[in-house]
């Protein structure tokens, strides 16, 4: 059952197939309705007028008949009637068979009874309400009745009554029954025929459908599988096209457009690995003289209280920017190995709390300087995980650093919250804050919220960046969520062991103490 649900929602065609089956079977069955309906009433009434032309027919030749009788004994009289239920019984055009009753009516007190049935059928077929309707009209009444024989047998009938005299006797009531048997039989096998004709109507409907659809989604399946091997790096694949029609032209127009990405893709690719290589090389290469620098920074740095004052400061200016510049060189040579997907994952157990704590007191005197602190909250005293713990101090590093230089001297929250399978870490201020804009970039490389405010401590715009991929390589996430005057709020979700899937967000993104 679960399969069949599956494939009823991943394939068009059972949905368009049941939906076109759904739709049809509706109309068809409305139609049928309505046709068999008017068969139906169609049969009835003809039936009924030949029925009620025959019976006036058969009842004024009884009362000519009888007419003809007066003054004749009684015994005489009996046989007229039983002459006339003779022929009445026998000669019929009708297909179906008939039936006569003589009863007497109510008012008439003559001694003589020439009540009679024909076949056996019992004159309590007659209803007291055909009856009423018999003696009060002058001309003809009917009803459909059910016609009761004296075994038991009961059948549909119609019966036409009418008043009749009979000599020596007074008024009577003389009915001519009529069989509905071979009518209903005629009714059903036309109902029987219309719901036959129906279900193959539903059948052949669902084959047309069928072929149909197998002609659009044919193409249209093997485009997604195509597509589906485009997403896995395969560009070779082409849809074949066989006609020329618009199912063809998409085809065409398909394979057109997988020839320009695979171009597009490769020229892409080997954009990137150029790229790569020049970050690598080029990283590589300053290193040496960037080494040979730092040298003769340091020896000159060393003696420059026998300086001027301008060339004192101009030596400190000269360490400090080679220091930013060696940090450039490392970022860059961090990011080569994620952009060529040879960054390798060191995993030791380690604990994430007194790391959190070391980084922190490392930093305290940067915001010392900044009129701000770092407050650690964590539930537990230690968490121990498995990681890379050289990149989890980097990750920190980075935001506790970021949340320095944009707390505008307001105090930093730290969160450390852990389960039995993930770790969070919430990195809270409340300062100048981010908008929506700058949230969608925060991560992008060499991007700064704020590129014309002057920094004293460097700052690459590549730090957040190097973080989400470290966060990434140990299949955790890093987030940001920020509001103008707000403060910004980081969360980096970490699993327990390295490699592991993180199952739950242990800290919100949005944080308990902001309203919009």
């Amino acid at each position: 059952m679960n399969r069949m649900v599956s494939a009823f929602r991943k394939s068009l065609a059972p949905k368009v197939i049941i939906s076109t089956l759904v739709l049809c079977l509706g109309v068809i069955y409305v139609a049928g309705s309505a046709l068999n309906s008017q068969l139906s009433a169609g049969i009835k009434k003809v039936n009924l007028q030949s029925s009620i032309v025959e019976a006036n027919s058969t009842i004024f030749s009884a009362q000519y008949r009888l007419i003809l009788a007066r003054g004749e004994k009684n015994l005489a009289v009996r046989k007229v009637i039983n002459d006339v239920i003779a022929s009445a019984t026998s000669l019929t055009t009708n297909e179906s068979a008939r039936e006569v009753v003589f009863l007497k009516s109510p008012e008439n007190s003559r001694d003589f009874n020439y009540e009679i049935t024909s076949n056996l059928v019992d004159p309590k077929s007659i209803p007291e309400s055909l009856s009423k309707k018999t003696r009060k009209s002058d001309d003809y009444a009917f009803s459909y009745i059910s016609i009761h024989y004296v075994n038991g047998a009961r059948i549909a009938g119609l019966a036409v009554g009418q008043k009749v005299t009979i000599p020596n006797a007074g008024q009577y009531e003389m009915y001519i029954l009529y069989s509905l048997v071979n009518q209903n039989t005629t009714l059903k096998l036309i109902a029987n025929y219309l719901l036959l004709t129906g279900f193959f109507l539903i059948i052949l409907i669902g084959l047309i459908t069928w072929l149909v659809i197998r002609q659009v989604v044919r193409p249209v399946r093997q485009a997604a599988l195509i597509a589906t091997q485009f997403t896995a790096g395969n560009f070779s694949e082409r849809m074949k096209v066989r006609s020329e029609d618009e199912i063809s032209t998409l085809g065409n127009a398909f394979n057109e457009m997988a020839e320009s990405l695979e171009k597009q893709i490769a020229r892409l690719e080997n954009l990137s690995r150029v790229q790569q290589r020049f970050v690598s090389d080029v990283s590589h290469e300053l290193r040496t003289p960037l080494t040979t620098l730092r040298m003769a920074s340091e020896i000159i740095n060393s003696a420059r209280e026998g300086f001027d004052p301008i060339l004192a400061r101009s030596s400190e200016l000269m360490v400090a920017q080679l220091d930013r510049f060696e940090r450039l060189l490392e970022d860059l040579l961090e990011i080569s190995r994620f952009d060529a997907e040879v960054a390798v994952l060191e995993a030791v157990d380690f604990d994430l709390v007194g790391l959190a704590n070391r980084c922190a007191d490392d930093l305290a005197l940067v915001a010392k300087e900044r009129s701000t602190e770092l407050r650690i909250y964590a539930r537990e005293e230690s968490v121990i995980i498995r990681a890379d713990i050289r990149r989890v101090e980097r990750i920190l590093r980075n935001l506790f650093s970021n949340a320095i230089d944009h707390a505008e001297e307001k105090p930093i929250a730290v969160s450390i919250v852990a389960s039995e399978h993930d770790v969070a870490i919430g990195v809270r201020d409340f300062g100048i804050g981010l908008d929506e804009s700058t949230l969608i970039r925060v991560f992008d490389r060499f991007w700064r919220a704020d590129p014309s405010r002057a920094r004293t401590r460097g700052g690459t715009g590549l730090g957040l960046s190097i973080a989400l991929e470290d966060a990434r390589l140990h299949n955790g996430e890093l987030e940001a969520w920020g509001r103008p005057g707000k403060g910004a709020h980081f969360v980096l979700t970490l699993p327990r062991q390295a490699r592991a899937q993180v199952t739950t967000r242990l800290i919100k993104l949005q944080p308990d103490d902001f309203y919009e």
